[in-house]
């Protein structure tokens, strides 16, 4: 058995600013200038998706890409795509690399990119976001995706969006985020017989409820 420590939080809930920033987020379009590295590598991987005719699969802190690999295994007519912050976790990619599946891997900062993305007009048929960091302080809620400036690109990006976290809280606070831009969604208890990345392995062997909440950003709510 593995031992992962359970996310200890000063929060009790629904963070109590919620609705206010995540309100303000979606009134006001978010502004900070581009890095260079993120530049150079979206122009790279925007003329692959640009020039193919396969539905596109995100994978959103993908950390070492085990789950990037996982993601083309089991949808090998897709064009799958993991990026990362870290270009220590996406160096580490050749120990989780999986024997099979096509897919491209990135470091890039995803507050930018997911901007470039959806300026060039991605259609994107699943995005996943599997065990983000919970930044669990209360202080820290902007760093959380749905608190961050950011979030109304991840939305506009579309497709079916799909999270997973140890960490209740998170979902239950990004699916309020999901109902106050006007998307329904589905959060449920998860049970994972094949795991996606070495945090869902290390958290179930851990015997810690996993959770997973779901969006079609594509319907019309």
């Amino acid at each position: 058995m593995a031992d992962s420590r359970i996310i200890v939080s000063n929060q009790q809930g629904l963070h109590e600013q919620l609705d206010e920033v995540v309100l303000k987020h979606l009134q006001h379009p978010f502004q900070k200038p581009y890095a260079q590295h993120t530049l150079d590598e979206f122009e790279r991987i925007n003329a692959i998706v640009q020039a193919s005719e396969r539905p596109l699969i995100v994978d959103s802190c993908c950390g070492v890409g085990e789950s990037t690999a996982n993601i083309a295994r089991l949808h090998p007519q897709a064009l799958v795509i993991g990026l990362d912050k870290s270009a220590y976790r996406i160096g580490k990619h050749h120990e989780y690399q999986g024997e099979d599946g096509e897919y491209l891997l990135a470091r890039v900062d995803l507050n930018d990119f997911w901007r470039l993305a959806v300026a060039a007009n991605w259609q994107v048929h699943k995005h996943f976001l599997l065990y983000p960091n919970p930044w669990p302080k209360s202080k820290h809620l902007q760093r959380r995706w749905h608190g961050a400036a950011v979030f109304p690109s991840l939305l506009a990006l579309g497709g079916a969006l799909e999270l997973r976290s140890n960490w209740p809280v998170y979902l239950q606070e990004f699916q309020r985020a999901l109902e106050l831009a006007g998307h329904a969604s589905e959060l449920t208890e998860l049970t994972v017989e094949q795991p996606l990345t070495p945090f869902e392995r290390k958290y179930q062997a851990s015997g810690q409820a996993l959770y997973q909440l779901r969006c079609a950003l594509d319907a019309e709510s």
